[in-house]
């Protein structure tokens, strides 16, 4: 046994986190932990890992039947764990040996090793299958999906014997996917041992041996992978049966209220590119319009376009509701009835430090603020609103944004656009980094808006929620617009076809 927690019970004021845990994993395997936010994964492992030091928690770990106890993340890694969180832990600005070897410098008379260092990043970086990457290459000028491999090397360099990865795949391409999980599938040959946190139960029984499903802080069970399926895990994971993963009504398109006629966006980094070429379609009130295509495509850079991020890079016509309009900036976007759920929360989405009442009503304040002072009755009154109707899970509409589960800061900024009233919501991967379940009623906040005749244009790199969400489905290459379907017409099989550049 690579691993063994026993009974750990971890509480916080007013909320038991973790209750009486046991989790058990064995040498050389990959153990997916599986769970809705909020479930307990993250806090499992921040005991693990030695973020939260022993005597904040109850109960035991055991690392090859060795009893520990961590009182540092420092004591964890000594003890051969290390964990890759879903938010990269790299310093952008500095080279990739520097980032490998930060806070743990090879020194001598202290003076750093310098020639150790490169030579010890370069074996590292070919373990990785990032051989082409050079120790002195800045770490931000390199994709995601290298970073992350970046990541899992300097894991391996600190000697990891248990490697766990929480939502590891979250910002890559499906290329990149399939890369990390055949290096995953490597180092399982070579002894080490993997807990893989993911809510893409796709790749969960593609690369996993066994799971454990958590549920509000509690173990609820642990198969072999081969002896359970996709829907018994969501019905372990949310504690009731989702007959439909995909609860799509049926739409009743109303008039066009949204116009665009060949229209181009130039890249304002590079002369004479185009983001976007010469791409037209039509919205209308009362569906919903999947956009498709690989990384790089263009498609958030479309819709941040629209937004009013490239004012002035811009040319074509935009109609709404009939009218020829040149959006100048996001708050005349807003006013022309456009709200934008962009793809990072976090970034661009929320103030993670303020509360759920200062999030919602952040966009709105002209409404809620007579003679130019922000009424507190009024926005206590509308943030309640949304947090009661979009169900949010929170004491209060008091309670800091940052301290939620990813669900739940998603439900957040939904309500902070919704509070604008738009004809228009844009919403970039609306489920990135959240469980089944909060997928689940995010479906149903959107079939309720279409419902209402609230047009909706959405992104998402997974397929299955293209197909089993829109209505229609426009496909974008290279900023070309090379498909489009209804989705009764519409496979996994065309998307790829058109998203690659063939007809």
């Amino acid at each position: 046994m690579a691993l063994e927690m026993k009974q750990i019970t971890k509480e916080f004021p007013g909320v038991k986190a973790l209750d009486q845990v046991t989790f058990k994993v064995n040498k050389g395997e990959v153990h997916a932990l599986c769970g809705e936010n909020g479930a307990g994964k993250s806090t499992l492992m921040k005991v693990l890992s030695g973020l939260y030091p022993e005597g904040t928690y109850e109960g035991e770990i055991l690392v090859d039947d060795d009893k520990k106890a961590f009182t540092n993340i420092r004591d964890a890694e000594e003890a051969g764990i290390a964990i890759i969180y879903q938010e990269l832990a790299l310093v952008r600005g500095m080279t990739v040996a520097e980032n490998l070897f930060l806070g743990n410098e090879p020194q001598k008379l202290g003076v750093i090793q310098w020639d150790y260092v490169y030579s010890e990043t370069e074996k590292w970086l070919a373990e990785v299958g990032l051989a082409g990457i050079k120790p002195d290459q800045i770490t931000g000028e390199l994709g995601i999906g290298q970073q992350q491999l970046i990541e899992i090397a300097k894991a391996l360099s600190k000697n990891a014997k248990i490697l766990i990865l929480d939502e590891p795949t979250a910002a890559l391409t499906e290329k990149e996917v399939e890369i990390l999980l055949n290096i995953l599938r490597e180092f399982k040959k070579r002894g080490v041992t993997c807990i893989y946190i993911s809510h893409k139960l796709n790749e969960v029984f593609d690369i996993a041996d066994s799971i454990t499903i958590l549920r509000d802080g509690q173990t609820v069970a642990t198969h072999d992978t081969a002896e359970i399926d996709e829907d018994k895990v969501i019905s372990l994971m949310v504690g009731r049966e989702l007959t439909e993963r995909f609860p799509r009504v049926e739409a009743s398109p109303g008039d066009v209220v949204l116009s665009v006629k060949n229209y181009s966006v130039k890249d304002p980094n590079q002369a004479g590119k185009n983001l976007i070429d010469n791409v037209s379609f039509e919205v209308r009130k009362g569906e919903i319009l999947g956009i498709s295509g690989l990384m790089g495509a263009g498609r958030t850079e479309l819709v941040m376009s629209l937004f009013g991020t490239y004012a002035g890079l811009t040319s074509g016509d935009v109609e709404i509701d009939g009218e020829k309009v040149k959006i100048k900036n996001t708050e005349h976007a807003i006013k022309k009835g456009l709200a934008l759920v962009s793809e990072d929360r976090k970034k661009y989405g929320l103030v993670l430090g303020m509360s759920i009442q200062n999030n919602i009503t952040l966009p709105s304040l002209k409404w809620i603020s007579p003679y130019g002072v922000i009424s507190e009755n009024e926005e206590i009154k509308h943030s309640k609103l949304y947090h009661h109707s979009l169900r949010i899970k929170a004491p209060s509409v008091e309670s800091i944004v940052g301290n939620l589960s990813g669900g739940n800061q998603q439900k957040v900024v939904l309500g902070k656009w919704l509070m604008t009233e738009p004809k228009i919501l844009i919403v970039d991967e609306p489920t990135r980094g959240i469980d089944v379940g909060a997928k689940f009623e995010i479906y149903n906040i959107m079939n309720e808006l279409i419902k209402k005749g609230v047009a909706i244009i959405m992104i998402s790199s997974e397929l299955p929620e293209v197909l089993g969400i829109s209505h229609r489905v426009l496909v974008l290459n290279e900023g070309k617009l090379t498909g489009e379907f209804d989705y009764k017409d519409a496979t996994q099989e065309k998307i790829m076809v058109a998203a690659t550049g063939g007809m």
